[in-house]
């Protein structure tokens, strides 16, 4: 049962709320339309997160209105993707207030929840080419209450980087492993830890690595059981399957 549903329950059954409370919450309408865009309100309620805005094709006002639905509906956090640096701009002049990582170009408006999450999600790049797209998975994770340790710049080229950190990697609750040219580095992760790998190839690399399709396929038929895979530079998807896994415990 969805965490937010059960808690209604739970405060009607103790009597921190009466019934008619308990029906408005659970008979708000699923959805708001502001014209162009069509904002979902039960996400949340069906997935224990909320709505995440997707930056890239919107303008900083469809940005700004959406942002504004979400809080309408009592959304604490609320994560803004592939958001340049002119929209953050333009979004701050609304009064809206951002925490920007222009790295990761991603943002985070309101307070960031405290991590709950089973334990702690390793983020493992193999370049410092590839920080961008582990900033995503990090500020994603962040805004999702999970802890997260970053291991940059320990790719296979020199093995050692990544054996010198075996202690967080056999600690983790999950890891993300990032790589462009080749790939390899989920497979040697895989090999290495207990918890499972999400796999991330970026575009990075030089004219053969076809702007990240040779790292894709590379993770795909990677040898290392427990390697998943999410699409080229997604960082977004790869922190929020492993905030997914890292809270398995608490949707028991």
């Amino acid at each position: 049962m969805n965490r937010d549903i059960k808690r209604l329950l739970e405060d009607y059954r103790d009597g921190k709320r009466d019934i008619s409370e308990v029906l408005i919450e659970i008979n708000k309408a699923p959805f708001v339309d502001i014209g162009h865009s069509k904002i979902d309100l039960h996400r949340k309620s069906r997935q224990g997160v909320s709505e995440v805005i997707y930056g890239a094709g919107k303008s900083a006002e469809e940005i700004r209105d959406i942002v504004k639905a979400l809080m309408d509906n009592g959304d604490k956090t609320i994560l803004v993707t592939r958001l340049s640096e002119e929209k953050k701009s333009l979004l701050e002049g609304y009064g809206i207030t951002l925490d920007y990582n222009s790295r990761g170009r991603i943002a985070t408006i309101g307070k960031r929840p405290e991590p709950d999450g089973a334990g702690k999600v390793v983020i493992a790049t193999g370049g410092t080419s590839d920080i961008p797209v582990a900033e995503e998975a990090a500020e994603t994770l962040r805004a999702f209450g999970n802890d997260v340790v970053r291991l940059y710049d320990v790719g296979v080229a020199g093995l050692h980087r990544i054996l010198d950190n075996l202690d967080e990697i056999m600690g983790a609750s999950v890891i993300i492993a990032i790589a462009g040219m080749e790939g390899a580095l989920a497979s040697v992760v895989a090999g290495l830890a207990e918890a499972p790998v999400i796999a991330v190839p970026t575009s990075v690399g030089y004219g053969a690595a076809f702007e990240g399709l040779a790292a894709l396929l590379s993770m795909i038929n990677s040898c290392a059981s427990g390697v998943s895979v999410v699409n080229i530079d997604n960082g977004f998807g790869a922190g929020y399957q492993a905030s997914l896994i890292n809270h398995m415990e608490r949707r028991r």
